[in-house]
């Protein structure tokens, strides 16, 4: 087998671990916990189907991509939940050294290609990336709405933190945005988030 072929496929194995790091956010139904994979594919999916909402024409392939790679880097760095305050004071420094060990594993074309989609989906400036992050947002806050706001109360998260991550979604789709909007006041008035 040449080295080229031998690099991909080690990386193809090493992306396998995906499936063993757990978020915080339940599957639908009151399920299991996801996983990051599992995570990733439904935001992919999502992407596809709800991109005639993007605030911004897209290159779909470029966010389904975005969507696909985003959390890789959590085999190496692990799990921060959204609104996991100290976690996320080092998660960009883990997520840096993951994402060089990781994407090192392909050839230098392929890791390149990886680590600037991987860069512009965390520096979320272009339309693609704003799209992205929408995904990200939005599938976690669909589940959790589908499990009666458990997550979000078990964590005690508060709208006000939701609807801080949520900017994010705004940004990528104002009509998106907007069901967010009345997902999260329909959780206050539940009492699934405090105020």
């Amino acid at each position: 087998m040449d080295e080229r072929l031998k690099k991909q496929l080690d990386f193809a194995l090493e992306i396998d671990k995906e499936k063993n790091i757990f978020r915080q956010t339940h599957l639908s139904g009151h399920g299991r916990k996801e996983n990051d994979a599992e995570h990733a594919w439904h935001m992919a999916v999502m992407a596809y189907l709800l991109r005639e909402y993007s605030n911004e024409e897209i290159d779909i392939t470029r966010v389904i991509l975005m969507c696909l790679i985003h959390d890789i880097v959590e085999i190496e760095a692990g799990d921060t939940y959204a609104y996991d305050t100290e976690n996320l004071k080092t998660q960009k420094a883990r997520e840096d050294a993951a994402k060089e060990k990781i994407y090192s594993l392909l050839p230098p074309d392929q890791k390149q290609e990886l680590l600037s989609l991987f860069d512009e989906f965390e520096e979320g400036k272009t339309p693609e990336a704003k799209y992205a992050h929408a995904m990200d947002n939005l599938q976690p806050l669909l589940l959790n709405n589908s499990n009666n706001g458990g997550d979000w109360k078990e964590h005690q998260v508060t709208s006000k933190q939701v609807y801080g991550r949520q900017e994010k979604t705004r940004l990528g789709s104002e009509k998106l945005f907007e069901v967010t909007d009345k997902i999260i006041q329909e959780n206050i008035r539940k009492g699934n988030l405090k105020e």
